[in-house]
């Protein structure tokens, strides 16, 4: 299987939960209640956007079709990490 490395925005909102949006695919919209949900909500409508890509025939966008990885390629990655309160001091 390959992989496409999407760069994608999240923020939060004012009334609670994450908001994620991507330049570099028109149409992702994702929210969910805590980060870790946004994100895997992101990464099925992105991957159904995806396939709607290929389904008909389009061309993927070009920042996004650049970032093909191919299987057994080194990638970095971020990912957000939950803790209890008080466990981290700030």
């Amino acid at each position: 299987m390959n992989e496409l490395i999407l760069s994608v925005n999240i923020e939060p909102l004012e009334e609670g939960g994450y908001l994620a949006t991507s330049n570099d695919l028109q149409g992702l919209i994702a929210q969910g209640r805590t980060m870790a949900e946004t994100i895997e909500i992101a990464q099925d409508v992105a991957r159904k956007l995806i396939e709607s890509y290929l389904e008909h025939g389009d061309p993927l966008p070009p920042k996004l079709a650049a970032t093909l990885v191919q299987p057994h390629r080194k990638t970095s990655v971020k990912i957000p990490v939950g803790v209890s309160p008080g466990v981290v001091a700030i």
